[in-house]
């Protein structure tokens, strides 16, 4: 695999850290800029709702530019937007940097997945997503728990201050590691054909079962904590363990998947979102058993990653000619999941359906995925009945 690529895992190992960490940060922050508790949560809100928007726009503003331009020009704004929010004493201006660095790290998201697909060849492209979204399972296990800790330690502003250092290296690898010019597929085709190719029918579907997919993880994870402390009886210093066993397994899970979906995709993501909706459920039912909870907690954490992994990877496959646009669509769909399953889980608690809810939730969204997926199967499935001289059960049979 390229040196860049893994350099493009190092960048978004720091911004995933970024976009979780404040989950640990929060209680210092509004004591710090005095902000209520719900104000300081709006940060985490609103970096989410900047890397839904962003995506898309910020892959348009950039389409055409040279990828090592375009990914220093991302990653240069997103450290000084850290730097911005370390020094700053204003909660206002603290909310501006988490949107624009939203915008950022959206836009890099976008130009490193075509990057490192692009870099590693197409016999390797989903080994090259592993590696790019690997940076995210290693923040949930390393990042978010680090920054945590340095917030103990020295305050919140010691977090941002690392995030900005982390992402120094990754930069200057980038600079040497990345061919300076411009994609020779650039402007070849324009902006309203890349739409018109995001707009097919099988790959609109590919990314709603990404973000169901995504939204289902999400929902579950976010309430793993009262849900293993309240049902299945762990203390609260157990918490951190089962949160770094998820991530673990979506590490695993990432690494696997890359290794398997350039071979077999159908089969990756078929059997991953089956198993998944059985884990799920099987999860909500067994919260109450401990050894249950943390075998179930690690496999789905692999087959959360994993499938989300190959998905992405299938929508290069389906838009080959759309690439950072495309790119830009995944890392919106995978956003629009990450924000959408915590706020249905949330719901299932406010309803005071019990603190299974949320799994119970994740298990319905991964169901309604399954029958999504399920559709472009039935129609090519269709079309070959009737190619093959079956007729068409919609019309009447032939007079005899």
């Amino acid at each position: 695999m390229p040196f860049a690529v893994h350099m493009l895992g190092l960048a978004v190992f720091a911004q995933g850290t970024s976009e979780f960490m404040l989950s640990g940060l929060l209680s210092g922050i509004a004591g710090d800029l005095d902000v209520s508790l719900s104000a300081a949560g709006l940060l985490t809100s609103s970096f989410a709702v900047g890397m839904v928007v962003g995506a898309p726009l910020t892959a348009l503003a950039a389409r055409t530019w040279p990828r090592r331009r375009a990914l220093l020009f991302f990653l240069a704004v997103f450290v000084t937007v850290h730097v911005v929010g370390a020094l700053t004493s204003s909660y206002g201006v603290l909310l501006a940097t988490r949107v624009v660095g939203a915008l950022a790290n959206a836009g890099f998201w976008a130009v490193a997945l075509v990057t490192a697909t692009a870099l590693a060849g197409p016999e390797r492209r989903a080994r090259a997503t592993a590696v790019v979204v690997g940076g995210v399972t290693v923040a949930c296990v390393a990042g978010v728990p680090a920054g945590a800790a340095l917030g103990e330690l020295w305050g919140w502003r010691a977090a941002f201050w690392a995030v900005a250092l982390v992402s120094l290296p990754a930069a200057l690898a980038l600079f040497r590691a990345v061919p300076g010019g411009r994609p020779e597929d650039a402007g070849k085709v324009g902006v309203r054909a890349e739409l018109r190719t995001l707009g097919r029918p099988r790959l609109l579907l590919t990314l709603l079962v990404m973000a169901l997919v995504q939204g289902a993880t999400f929902c579950a994870f976010s309430y793993l904590e009262p849900l293993v402390t309240r049902v299945t009886g762990f203390g609260a210093g157990r918490v951190p363990l089962v949160l770094a066993l998820f991530g673990a397994g979506a590490f695993a899970g990432v690494t696997l998947a890359g290794r398997l979906a350039d071979a077999r995709p159908a089969a990756v993501i078929g059997t991953g979102m089956a198993a998944l909706t059985a884990g799920w459920a099987a999860l909500a039912l067994t919260a109450a058993h401990p050894a249950a909870v943390l075998a179930l907690v690690l496999l789905l954490g692999a087959l959360a990653f994993g499938t989300g992994t190959a998905l992405i990877t299938r929508v290069f496959h389906l838009a080959p000619e759309a690439g950072t646009l495309g790119g830009s669509f995944a890392t919106a769909a995978f956003n629009v999941g990450a924000a959408v399953g915590p706020w249905l889980g949330g719901l299932a608690l406010g309803a005071e359906a019990g603190y299974r809810a949320p799994v119970w939730v994740s298990t319905a969204l991964m169901g309604a995925a399954l029958v999504l997926a399920a559709v472009p199967a039935a129609v090519t499935a269709g079309t070959a009945r009737v190619r093959a001289g079956f007729p068409d059960r919609s019309e009447p049979a032939p007079e005899r």
